[in-house]
């Protein structure tokens, strides 16, 4: 999908391991392995983004490191585009016509930074007409690539309309923090 607007296959590939692992240091022997291209091509990419400042760069030892500059002025943008393509979302696309009728699917950015959460908050929140052991059944797969459990909330729409009229304070603590919308806008999503 993104071959279109960042043709460089190579570079697709690091920003997608950089967004998809946000916190971690990452060197150029581990990055070739992960991204599996030629050292020269990522060697390239690697000097790209550390121009661009979206990568910062520092020498240890004999390793150079790079991590993502999180006050990159694209950063929550290209956060949302890469955690559109991590295994929770491509799972939920891949099996929509099984999930049922969703009106709204909305992940919190706090799963695509990897932050933990407490234990009355949620990553994911889908309003329709749901079939919720494959949603369940979906979560159950990403939580052994994630390391924790995935809060989720499943809720029809009326309820969904319900408990926003009522300011249910669960669901506005959802809805006030930034979000990725999977389906549905986020105007209509908010009304």
């Amino acid at each position: 999908m993104l071959e279109h607007i960042i043709p460089s296959k190579t570079r697709r590939k690091i920003l997608e391991l950089f967004f998809l692992h946000s916190g971690e240091n990452l060197y150029l022997r581990k990055i070739v392995r992960d991204v599996d291209e030629e050292v020269n091509a990522v060697k390239r990419e690697l000097d790209i983004l550390s121009a661009a400042k979206l990568l910062h760069k520092e020498k240890r030892l004999n390793k150079i490191f790079y991590t993502l500059n999180k006050n990159y002025i694209f950063y929550d943008e290209f956060l949302r585009i890469f955690s559109k393509i991590d295994k929770l979302p491509t799972l939920f696309y891949n099996n929509i016509p099984k999930i049922g009728k969703v009106k709204f699917a909305a992940l919190s950015t706090k799963f695509g930074k990897r932050t933990p959460i407490k234990d009355d908050e949620i990553y994911f929140l889908v309003v329709g007409v749901v079939v919720v052991p494959e949603i369940s059944a979906i979560i159950s797969q990403v939580e052994k690539d994630f390391g924790r459990e995935i809060n989720y909330t499943v809720m029809t729409e009326d309820e969904f309309i319900f408990r926003k009229k009522n300011n249910d304070p669960f669901i506005w603590r959802f809805l006030k923090q930034p979000k990725i919308m999977l389906v549905g806008g986020e105007e209509e999503f908010l009304k």
